[in-house]
């Protein structure tokens, strides 16, 4: 795909395509690194934890679009609805090794790959303006919930999905 990446589309420079006008490349590109790199780590990592025989977390991030959409972004989310399958289906086959699988969505987070769109006076208006704690997240935000569900205080605790959005999705 040459120097633009799987979010940006060529011909328009815009971040979102329509989805009768996306293409294959772009699906393939998306799935691959999402899908793929999610399932070969996890692969991994439970082939290390499984042969140490000592349990462990394994942490998954999703995204709220796995369980909300997102138009002009079908890739995206079906790529992390797949994620946070996958993530669900290790959980169940981990635990009797005591590998506990868990995920992570977050909502709308600050970083490069969202640039253009906290740009976008539009956005932040009819987007950003639905989140209740009024702003976008930033990735310090995961740290308190990555903390937990590494540790032993989470020991109980497997399958389970966490929403990090501002509470977007109960607006």
């Amino acid at each position: 795909m040459g120097s633009t990446s799987w979010w940006s589309t060529p011909a328009s420079g815009s971040s979102l395509q329509k989805f009768h006008e996306s293409t294959t490349e772009r699906y393939r590109a998306v799935m691959a690194t999402n899908v793929d790199g999610a399932f070969f780590t996890m692969r991994e990592t439970s082939r290390v934890l499984v042969e140490q025989g000592t349990g462990g977390s394994m942490i998954v991030t999703s995204s709220l679009g796995a369980l909300q959409g997102a138009g002009r972004n079908q890739p995206y989310v079906a790529s992390k609805a797949a994620v946070l399958a996958l993530a669900n289906g290790c959980a169940v086959e981990f635990a009797r090794h005591r590998i506990r699988v868990n995920s992570v969505l977050p909502g709308r987070i600050a970083t490069d790959m969202t640039g253009p769109l906290q740009e976008s006076d539009v956005f932040n208006s009819n987007v950003i303006g639905r989140v209740p704690l009024g702003r976008w997240g930033a990735p310090e935000d995961f740290e308190g919930i990555a903390v937990y569900l590494a540790s032993d205080a989470s020991s109980f605790q497997t399958g389970s999905t966490t929403l990090i959005d501002g509470g977007y999705s109960m607006f």
